[in-house]
C-alpha cells in the first residue's frame, strides 16, 4: 500500500510540473489557451477529456505491460 501511495505521489508531482512547464516558458500562449478553454462548448471540453483520459490509460497500459 505505502508503494501505491508513493507512485501516486510521484505521479501527482510529474503531472504539476508538466502543468507549469507553459505557464513558466510562455505565458502569453497559456493565456490564450485558457481563454479558448473557458470560451469552449462543455461537449468541447468533455471531449478533450475523454480523449485525455484514454491517452493516458493507453500510455500507462504500454508502460506497465
Amino acid at each position: 500500500m505505502q508503494e501505491l501511495l508513493h507512485s501516486l505521489l510521484v505521479s501527482i508531482s510529474l503531472l504539476m510540473i508538466l502543468e507549469g512547464v507553459l505557464p513558466f516558458l510562455a505565458p502569453d500562449i497559456w493565456r490564450k489557451i485558457m481563454i479558448k478553454a473557458i470560451t469552449s462548448s462543455d461537449f468541447n471540453l468533455r471531449l478533450l477529456g475523454v480523449i485525455s483520459i484514454f491517452l493516458g490509460l493507453c500510455l500507462l497500459y504500454f508502460i506497465r505491460g
